[in-house]
């Protein structure tokens, strides 16, 4: 069995304190029953969450201090099957070395679709 799927994603806004993105329900993240794959909700959050954590800077393979995720929790509280997500990622503590996020991604009519808590440490 062979199975493939694709995610994109863009970020809308981005500032020192608060980072936005849009996600597209596409028939390439959504799961056999026809909803938005939690896999890709999960990706969706951590990316947001890890843009917020790079604060100004741009990735790049192999660079130091990515922000890797060292932990998540998430609470998947609805789903949808068209339209539009959107993650927004705020700090609950920015550290020097360990910072934890928060990204509530929400979906049509502003419904919460997951609550996801993700602690990023800087790679050396």
């Amino acid at each position: 069995m062979r199975i493939q799927g694709s995610i994109d994603f863009s970020i809308t806004e981005r500032s020192a304190e608060r980072v936005v993105g849009e996600m597209h329900v596409g028939s390439g993240i959504r799961n056999p029953f026809g909803t938005v794959h939690a896999g890709a909700i999960l990706w969706f959050a951590d990316v947001a969450a890890t843009v917020l954590v790079m604060d100004a800077a741009a990735a790049s393979e192999g660079m130091k201090g990515f922000p890797l995720a060292i932990s998540l929790n998430a609470n998947l509280l609805g789903n949808q099957k068209d339209g539009a997500l959107k993650a927004v990622s705020i700090y609950v503590n920015k550290g020097r070395t360990v910072s934890v996020v928060r990204t509530m991604v929400y979906g049509a009519e502003e419904k919460l679709i997951a609550d996801v808590t993700t602690s990023h440490v800087l790679s050396k």
